[in-house]
């Protein structure tokens, strides 16, 4: 379907609930949503696309055509969207794509019996604790268990094994009881199993109440190595049941949810508490949704990661409001058929969770993605939002500074990888201006700029892959044109600020806005690259204006050019100290000539030898 058919269509739905699946030439399904009233969303992607987010307009570029399913509510929609999102996970929405599940933790009906995790529970003798939120946390459950109580963790298979070598390096450090020994009883494993059983199902009191009671019939029997190991397999077992206890009573059964937003990757975390303590922690790492607000996002991650489960907290609390908050609410409702309350505290203990898991979160992503990798996936969503066919490596930006028509100048500062690089830093003095015109003044310092690095001006050689204009759609024109003289093209776009002076948006040479504050981290760079290229150019202008004022007293001197002025200024520090200085002082720094010149222009009433000039009849007298 064309662009107008698809428009024509769009304006053709009812106004009612549904959920709408945009499709390729493919017939692949790359984007499922849902809306309140059809007819209003979906004509949203077919109006002026100035105001879509890069990446709605990379989706829409791809719609070939769409389906619609009418629902019968809201609720009945969200419901829709979240089984067709798992069912074609399309491209174009923010996806949990962990394909395997809510793992178990599995037990072997072996002589020997070791844990495992599994994707799901089988009818194969073996036992089963679950499911888990994610395989990460299921995995530190295994561990924190096989440590306390000291059992193995090697690739050794009992019985097989026993006896064929030496115990392995856990064993000398205090980490395992050695089961590979001859001299192990079968009993002391089947022990140890049956106490790492009752923890997984909770029972940490009991099991510390037995080995209790075995450290203290050891110590009586005068075994004091044995009393030890129980005493330090009790404490690894408290530490293993202790738990950060926060808000005590308020949390009997929460979930608290954070989202962090990165430049690269996001991540989405939820924190469970089990009787105001916090028992586990279950997150995930995402390509960061550059469209999205962070209401939208948090809202689809809470429907897929809760969609596949049986069992539900009480209450969730959620970072931020949701739209479709109610919706959601009695989703999870009842598929858990209990009440599931949705919360958005702002303030007090609870608001506290929700920050610490945002903490939670935003170390996962810094820890999952390298510096490089950050700004490679900046300058990646950079160049999709200025439609350019690579991201930009190398960017180039300018500035023009001025005070009326003197010392108009311009600043070039360049940021490769994201990066300033300061070697390639170059200022300009605007020439031939009789008065302060900023379109003029860009023209000139772009058409230098390029025809330099056609002549191949080693300080000039290297080509941008962006400019960026500190100004609007006029500046950036003059640039476009002044480039297009030479014969050259490089894109072009201007930065432009809002009224308090900050960087708003990027703004095309034909005058079309391109919001950048829906990304923090693209919007930080294009602030940064603004401000540095005006502080470079601010810089150059006061510097100039600072020669003027100290080389003013100094011009017209006989035998004073600029070189001698700025010995002058550097030895002195200041031109009252020149005019204070005698002769002998001067003529260490210039000639005995050049120096003279200087105090006789700084001393016009006084001879040669420093008294007071002879006048009237004195004067006439001497002749």
């Amino acid at each position: 379907m064309t662009f107008d058919q698809l428009k024509e269509k769009a304006h053709a739905l009812p106004l009612k609930p549904g959920v709408y699946l945009m499709q390729d030439r493919q017939n692949r399904v790359i984007y499922v949503g849902k809306a309140k009233a059809l007819k209003n969303r979906v004509s949203q992607y077919f109006q002026d696309s100035a105001g879509h987010s890069e990446k709605t307009r990379a989706m829409v570029a791809q719609i070939d055509h769409f389906d619609v399913i009418i629902a019968q509510s809201e609720f009945e929609a969200l419901v829709l969207e979240c089984a067709l999102i798992k069912r074609h996970q399309p491209h174009y929405n923010i996806l949990l794509k962990d394909g395997k599940g809510y793992p178990y933790i599995r037990l072997s009906a072996k002589e020997y019996p070791r844990f495992s995790l599994v994707n799901k529970a089988a009818e194969d003798g073996g036992r089963y604790f679950g499911p888990y939120g994610s395989r990460g946390s299921s995995q530190d459950i295994i561990d924190a268990v096989l440590e306390a109580l000291r059992l193995p963790t090697c690739r050794k298979k009992f019985p097989r094994d026993i006896g064929r070598e030496r115990p392995c390096l856990n064993y000398h450090m205090g980490k395992c009881d050695g089961y590979c020994r001859p001299d192990m009883d079968h009993s002391r494993y089947q022990e140890a199993m049956a106490q790492a059983v009752r923890l997984l199902e909770g029972k940490h009191d009991e099991v510390v109440s037995e080995l209790t009671a075995q450290m203290e019939e050891a110590a009586q029997a005068l075994r004091f190595e044995r009393a030890a190991q129980l005493r330090d397999r009790i404490r690894a077992i408290e530490l293993l049941g202790k738990r950060q206890k926060v808000v005590a009573g308020s949390l009997a059964d929460t979930d608290v949810v954070g989202y962090y937003r990165g430049a690269a990757k996001s991540c989405f975390v939820v924190l469970h508490y089990v009787s105001g303590e916090l028992a586990a922690k279950d997150w995930e790492l995402i390509q960061t949704p550059v469209e999205q607000e962070d209401a939208e996002a948090v809202s689809a991650l809470v429907a897929q990661f809760y969609g596949g489960r049986t069992r539900f907290p009480r209450q969730i609390l959620l970072p931020c409001d949701l739209e479709d908050e109610p919706a959601l609410a009695r989703m999870l409702t009842e598929a858990g058929r209990r009440k599931v309350e949705l919360v958005t505290p702002k303030r007090g203990a609870k608001a506290e969770l929700i920050r610490l898991a945002e903490e939670n979160a935003r170390e996962e992503v810094e820890r999952a993605t390298t510096r490089e990798e950050r700004r490679s996936k900046l300058l990646e969503a950079l160049g999709r939002l200025l439609g350019l066919p690579e991201p930009p490596r190398r960017i180039e930006a300018y500035d023009i500074s001025n005070t009326g028509s003197s010392d108009i100048v311009a600043s070039m500062t360049v940021f490769v990888d994201g990066k300033p690089l300061k070697r390639d830093y170059r200022r300009f003095k605007v020439e031939g201006l009789d008065r302060a015109d900023d379109y003029a003044s860009m023209y000139q310092v772009l058409t230098r700029r390029f025809r330099r690095y056609l002549e191949g001006d080693e300080k000039f050689d290297q080509r941008p892959d962006l400019l960026l204009i500190d100004g609007g759609a006029g500046q950036t024109r003059c640039a476009v044109e002044a480039m297009a003289a030479l014969g050259l093209s490089v894109p072009a776009f201007g930065m432009v600020k809002d009224g308090r002076h900050r960087t708003r948006a990027l703004m095309s040479p034909q005058g079309e806005e391109l919001g950048i504050q829906h990304n923090p981290a693209l919007f930080s760079l294009i602030g940064q690259i603004q401000e540095e290229t005006h502080r470079f150019a601010i810089e150059y202008h006061r510097q100039l204006q600072t020669g003027h004022m100290r080389a003013s007293a100094l011009d017209g001197i006989p035998g004073v050019g600029e070189r001698r002025k700025a010995q002058l200024l550097r030895h002195f520090k200041s031109v009252k100290s020149i005019k204070g200085a005698s002769p002998e002082e001067l003529g260490q720094v210039l000639p005995k000539n050049a120096a003279q010149a200087v105090y006789d222009h700084f001393h016009p009433n006084e001879d040669q030898r420093g008294g007071p000039a002879p006048t009237g009849e004195d004067a006439a007298g001497k002749e």
